[in-house]
């Protein structure tokens, strides 16, 4: 063992005798927030008596550990310091880095060494081993930071005994039982700013704007930047569109425009009416059985340009066309997603300095609060279309926001 590890070792050795130990993981894809949430976790617990260890690469690193004390584990956990997380602690991304790991569910080719021997099988429950790392490792308490399929991994866990506390991040804002989740407001935020960015150029060259956003399940992404006034249209994947009347409306609203412009908001997830599945970069699927979205944008695109002239007087519209993709999770995080994740940070030490485990943090009707984390794996967190969609104008509605949440049509209602 290094002399790094070995002092780290003996640290945790050290402040096992005080309070415990708590681990950190970020899984998924990257959002702004996720370095506020390790910071308020790390400070607030060191100051608890706790030593913070985090954990790298989402479930990889505990998966990939060496129950061996002569092994350099560096690449797969880390002993968290005040220092360390105030130095990221204002950044964008993951300082512990992430992946889309799921050990419940591990090809034979991504067996780790040590476990190559023992799992055979195609596919390989290894979570009697994450169990054994994560007591080698003496942690009492476990947060994961991630979206449903991270944390539908730590509910296992927890059915298996692992004290978890789960903290709910992602881009869609699609964890059920949390009105948000980390990273959704810079999400919006930035698809306002580059609608706005893009629209001089629509408007410059008279165009129709198609914009691709995130959104495989749940069309909040889209929604939200056109309520605020982003776009005249968005798609989303909760109702299979006509692409003719979106277009029609598209053409309608670029010529009542005296900039002669318009602009549509297209849910990665989004389906045209009578197909049968998304629109797919490749077949590869991730560990969690998810292929790569990408592509509706420029379908979408092709057929505005083709269907345009029936609604202009027989004139094609040319199309602007961006994908958005990870321009809207990079970078440093916006005002909500700087102090919500050092709530939910808290929140979460609050649940542990009680003995308490087994919750999701949550936002609900404007309150912290917390869930049982099984909620996760219960229900889907979509948009209601009855409520906040009108589908013959392909765009949200509303009646009144008296009593809504924050984000209007976000929460589990």
């Amino acid at each position: 063992m290094s002399d790094d590890l070995n002092q780290n070792y003996c640290t945790m050795v050290q402040t096992k005798k005080k309070k415990g130990t708590i681990a950190i993981l970020t899984g998924g894809g990257d959002v702004p927030g996720l370095n506020p949430a390790i910071r308020a976790i790390t400070i607030r617990a060191i100051k608890e008596g706790y030593q913070v260890i985090g954990l790298r690469r989402g479930w990889a690193g505990i998966l990939e550990f060496v129950r061996d004390k002569k092994a350099d584990n560096s690449d797969k956990y880390m002993v968290l310091t005040e220092e360390l997380v105030n130095k990221s602690g204002r950044t964008g991304g993951t300082f512990l880095h992430t992946s889309r790991t799921r050990p419940s569910h591990v090809p034979l080719i991504n067996v780790p060494t040590q476990y190559k021997d023992k799992y055979t099988d195609d596919v390989n429950d290894l979570t009697p081993e994450v169990i054994k790392s994560l007591e080698y490792l003496g942690i009492d308490y476990l947060i994961p930071i991630g979206g449903d399929d991270t944390l539908s991994y730590a509910v296992r866990l927890y059915s298996e005994g692992v004290k978890v506390v789960a903290i709910p991040k992602t881009m869609d804002n699609d964890v059920p039982g949390t009105d948000y989740c980390i990273g959704f407001s810079t999400c919006v935020t930035r698809t306002i700013d580059m609608c706005n960015t893009l629209r001089t150029s629509a408007g410059s060259h008279e165009r129709i704007l198609v914009l691709e956003v995130f959104g495989r399940y749940a069309g909040f992404t889209a929604m939200l930047p056109t309520m605020a006034g982003a776009a005249n249209r968005c798609v989303i994947p909760e109702y299979k569109f006509d692409i003719e009347k979106l277009t029609k409306l598209l053409v309608d609203d670029r010529n009542n425009n005296p900039s002669r412009y318009s602009v549509v908001l297209v849910s990665e997830g989004a389906m045209f009416s009578g197909a049968n599945e998304m629109i797919y970069q490749s077949t590869e699927k991730d560990a969690y059985g998810h292929a790569k979205l990408g592509g509706i944008g420029d379908m979408v695109t092709h057929k505005i340009k083709e269907l345009s002239p029936k609604f202009n007087n027989g004139q094609r519209v040319n199309v602007i066309n961006q994908q958005l993709g990870y321009l809207v999770r990079g970078g440093n995080p916006d005002a909500i997603d700087s102090i919500v994740p050092m709530a939910y940070g808290n929140l979460a030490l609050d649940l542990i300095l009680k003995g308490i485990h087994g919750r999701l943090v949550v936002l609900r009707n404007g309150r912290y609060d917390n869930a049982p984390i099984d909620v996760v794996t219960s229900t889907n967190k979509k948009v209601d279309i009855k409520r906040h969609y009108n589908a013959d104008r392909l765009r949200p509605q509303y009646k009144s926001f008296e009593f809504q949440p924050l984000f209007i049509m976000t929460g589990n209602q």
